[in-house]
Order: C-alpha cells, then structure tokens, then sequence
C-alpha cells in the first residue's frame, strides 16, 4: 500500500482505481469496525474516483487514506468520539482538502480518544481499535484509528492530531512512521480544537517516503486559520556528522519495562558507531515543560474549547475525558500567566540547546499497556505514555517518530527525532537513514537466508507459536494474503487453537491473510520436522502470484471445523472469538 507502489501499479495499468477500491472495501469488512467510526459506501468512494478520471499525474492520484474524526470531511459527521458532539459539515478541512485536490481519496473517518484527549486509544464509545501486533495491547491515542488504519494496510496514510503526542504514540504502538509537524505548517482550519494554540495535524505512513510525499501536498499557508504558518524558505540538509542529544542515562524512564530499557540501549549503540555524535543532555527542563500541558492550566484550554458543548451535555462525555477536562474549571487567570511566565523562562534558557545540537532523540514511549492495565489505571498510565512527547508543542518543535526494533517480547520499540520549527527537511533525512540503519542492524541479510514460509494462524506475528519462529531467526519479508483459491477453518480441540487452510478452486475460496518468513536451511527443517498432523507444508499461491512453502491441511481433518474463510484472517476470527 506505499504510495510508489500503488502509483506505479495504477499508471501501468496493473491495478485499477476500482479493483483497489474493492480491494480496500472487502480488507475493511473483514478487519476490526472499531478502526472506523463512519466508512464511505462504495457509491460514495466512486464519485471521488470520477473527479480525477484521466489525471494520472496527480501527486496523490488514487492513493487512499483516513482521516482523524475530529477533522472534517465535506458531508460526512464530524463526531470527535462524542456521537452528541456530532455535525455535518458543509466543506472540508483545508489539509483534507489539498489532499483531495491532489488525487487522494478519503475511505473514512477513524476513531479516536474523545475529544482528542488521550494517549491510550480507549476512551471511545465507539470501541477500542485492535493494536496491530497485539488485540490485547493499546492501539495508543488519541489518534488510534488512524494508526491502525495504516498498521493494518487498510490505507497508505493517514491524518491524526498531535497535542501532547497523539500523533507519535500510535505510530510507536502500531510500528508506523509518525510526523508531528511545526504547529501551523499543516491549517488546523477545520479541526475540531483540543488546545488551539499547539495543536496540529499529523501524518501516519509505513515509509519515510510516503510521509514526505503527503506532506509536500498538505502543507502550506492558510489565511482563513489564525494559527497558520508558511513553511521555511530556507532549505536545510544534514550536518555531517548529525549531533544528536539523548536524556542523561539516570534520567531515562522505562516504568519497570526491562525490554524498552534494551531496545534504547542498542538503539544507542547502533547510533553512536554511525555517523552520529551522541551526547548525554540534562532532560529536567524538558520534563519539567512537559508537565505544564496536564499539571498546569493549559488543560483550561481544552475546556475552552468545547465549553458551551461540555455544560450543556456533561454526561455525554467518557467519564475519564470529562474528569480531565473539568478540571480545566480550577484554574485562574493569574495562573496562566504565571504558568506562561515560567514556560518563557524554560525557552529561553533553551536557545542555546541547539547551537550543540542537531536533534533531540528519545523513546517515543518509555513503555506501553494493555487494555486491561488502562482500566485499571486510566489517568497515571496515560500520563507516563506523554513522559517524552507532551513538551513538543509547548517549545514549538517539530518531531517524527520512527520504528526503531522489535523488541524480545514481540511489541514494537521506536523513537523520536525532535528540532526546531521547521525542521522537518532535516528530520525526514535523518529518519530515512535511521529506518534503513535500523533494519539492517535488527536482521541478517535476506540472501543469507534462502527458504521462504508462509503462515497463517498460529505462527502470525504475536499469537501463541510466533516464538518458534523467532527461536530460529526468522525475519518477517512481507505481509500479505494468498491468492483467492484458499479456504480457512477453524480446528476443533487444538491447543493453542490453529486453523486448517486447504486450496479450493471454487467459487467458495477467499483470500487469507499470510506473513512471510526468511529462514535459514537448517532453521527451516527443523522447523518442518516439528509440524504435528493434520497440518504440513506444501506449495501456496501469494495475492502476487508467487508460489511459497506454506502450512496447508489435510482435507480428514476439517470434519466437525468450522469454516472461517469469510473474516479472511485467522487474527480476526481470535478477535472475534474474545468478543462474542
């Protein structure tokens, strides 16, 4: 779903902008609806096909994407999360707009934390959208769906938000790229406000690349948004070697996470024998900024900005939404300024930080939770997940957050680059370069590595036997589906449950999703001589047409099972099962 690809596959004729619709309509059938809170009918969808009809020169021609829903969409419900907060509007928001200009093509509006307040992703009557690696994990906040959306390759990029950190904390959950841009250089005009004067509008793509190429349409001065900004006319390239800033060791914070802890440490020492100068800062100033945006009375601008609405419908608020933004009532004007005051006295005293630095780099998160943790502690552990990112707006940086590893406990581990105002030429290079440093460092090269297996239950990436795969080395190639002759069951009285994929030629096959593995000869036979009966592995039929061992079923064995080959996915029949 990267933007280059679609685009090649489009102008030569591979792909059409109807068979990619349809594509894309029956992958988001089969996925979690809480991903979406409004999704356009195929009807709906063509009428944006028929406007860029013959203009295959489109930056954005075709590409899909979702939209945050706190930010409009012409004739679609605007709901925030909050279904009695809900408008339709007339136009669209001016970011969403030049997107569609430029041959974009919107599938819907994604679900969030209410009101943009969060960093968990579950504070949403409209459900919890699954974390890509793991349905027990939160997605993160409050721009979940729109991560998700991405993760799940439901669209090649997204919009969010980004306050405090909604739009880098998802990216770090869902192992995404996540810019949070200077405040102003993306109109928020549009934008249902959670604090108007630091807020802005994120992107979420799987490619540096991707990023940079919606970025280069949406940006851009908006005369009709009081808090817009032109872009810098100055053009900016890396320094050689790039001076980095991390926090001072003792000041780092993993919250008892001894994996996070980990993956920074090696994320560090890869760094350090690149062309990169590290070195230790004092992080205080940072974090004690940071506290201002909850602790302080900015939380007075989140009840500003939906005052009327808050006094009038108070109980049509999550409960925990409605307790942090009330408590925006306790705070007066005097200590506003002087909260300002002290913020003033924080920048200042930084100006001098980056005549040493290039970049500022931290953990995107220094952990994260499961669902069922955030239940339990709503507030605190939404707070320790803004641990790095809530003084981003406060010190008018701009930020992008970038897969780092995968960690030993399967959960993805990323970190934030951070610069000045419009610093994002400088930015995208080096997350270009960390993301290609990174997976060379994480993974053996391909080409040592020669077999390749297709899985397609229990083996998938943060389900029960995934370690027996990374207990021989394997390395994830690619995520994608069979071609549409195969059919998926559901086996009675396994342990952990499997499935049973068989071909079918019928008209009855479907396509099933598979993850691809790189393994080592002597990895991939002991691997096979473990298989127990009825499964085995034979030869299966990718969507692209290539041919790869994989797991099939022996037909005796799917007495009595329940056939699943309609959700498409083993991953989303567990989901489903938990759910029922």
């Amino acid at each position: 779903m990267t933007i280059s690809q679609l685009q090649s596959d489009l102008r030569s004729g591979k792909e059409t902008l109807a068979t990619l619709l349809d594509l894309i309509t029956e992958r988001a059938d089969r996925e979690d609806p809480a991903i979406w809170i409004h999704r356009l009918t195929r009807e709906e969808l063509q009428t944006y096909v028929d406007r860029i009809q013959g203009q295959e020169d489109l930056p954005l021609y075709g590409i899909p994407f979702a939209i945050k829903d706190n930010i409009d969409l012409e004739g679609v419900p605007t709901t925030a999360a909050c279904p009695e907060f809900a408008y339709t509007p007339a136009r669209s928001a001016t970011v969403v707009q030049r997107l569609i200009e430029a041959g974009a093509i919107p599938i819907g509006k994604t679900n969030l934390d209410q009101f943009a307040t969060g960093l968990v992703g579950v504070r949403s009557p409209y459900g919890v959208p699954g974390n890509a690696f793991d349905p027990k994990l939160i997605p993160g906040g409050s721009s979940s769906g729109s991560a998700v959306a991405v993760a799940k390759g439901l669209v090649s990029f997204a919009l969010g938000t980004d306050t405090a950190g909604s739009g880098r904390v998802p990216a770090a959950l869902n192992h995404l790229i996540g810019l949070k841009p200077t405040c102003g250089l993306l109109s928020t005009k549009g934008v249902v406000p959670a604090c108007r004067t630091l807020d802005c509008v994120s992107i979420f793509a799987t490619t540096v690349n991707d990023t940079h190429a919606v970025l280069q349409v949406a940006q851009g001065f908006d005369s009709q948004d009081p808090y817009s900004r032109p872009p810098s006319p100055i053009p900016q390239t890396n320094p050689s070697p790039l001076r980095v800033a991390i926090p001072r060791r003792d000041q780092w914070e993993f919250f008892d996470d001894p994996h996070s802890k980990a993956a920074f440490q090696s994320f560090c020492e890869r760094a350090a024998a690149s062309d990169w100068t590290l070195t230790e800062i004092d992080f205080s100033p940072f974090l004690e900024i940071a506290r201002l945006l909850y602790e302080g009375p900015w939380v007075a601008e989140r009840y500003a900005a939906i005052q009327p609405f808050i006094e009038s419908h108070p109980e049509a608020l999550h409960p925990t939404t409605r307790q942090i933004i009330e408590n925006g009532r306790n705070f007066s004007a005097i200590e506003v300024y002087q909260a300002y005051y002290q913020l003033q006295r924080q920048r200042r005293a930084l100006e001098t930080f980056w005549d040493t630095a290039d970049l500022l780099v931290t953990p995107t998160v220094g952990t994260t939770y499961t669902i069922e943790d955030v239940r339990h502690d709503p507030v605190r552990l939404n707070s320790n997940l803004g641990y790095y990112t809530n003084f981003m707006n406060l010190l008018d940086l701009a930020a992008i957050a970038v897969p780092a590893s995968i960690m030993e406990n399967g959960r993805p581990f990323g970190v934030t680059l951070a610069a000045p105002a419009f610093s994002e030429p400088i930015l995208l290079q080096s997350a270009a370069l960390l993301r290609e440093e990174s997976l060379a460092s994480i993974h053996p090269p391909l080409h040592d590595l020669p077999c390749r297996l297709a899985v397609c239950g229990a083996h998938l990436h943060g389900l029960p036997l995934h370690h027996q795969l990374e207990d021989r080395g394997a390395v994830l190639v690619e995520r994608t589906t069979t071609s549409p002759h195969y059919r998926l069951y559901a086996l009675p009285s396994t342990s952990p449950a499997k499935p049973g994929m068989i071909r079918d030629e019928s008209e009855q096959g479907g396509t099933i999703e598979i993850e691809i593995y790189a393994l080592s000869t002597e990895a991939f036979g002991s691997f096979v001589s473990a298989i127990p009966a009825p499964l085995g592995i034979g030869r299966i039929e990718t969507a692209s047409g290539d041919n790869v061992s994989g797991f099939l079923c022996e037909p005796y064995a799917l007495q009595g099972a329940t056939e699943v080959t309609h959700l498409g996915s083993w991953r989303t029949y567990l989901t489903h099962q938990a759910h029922s």
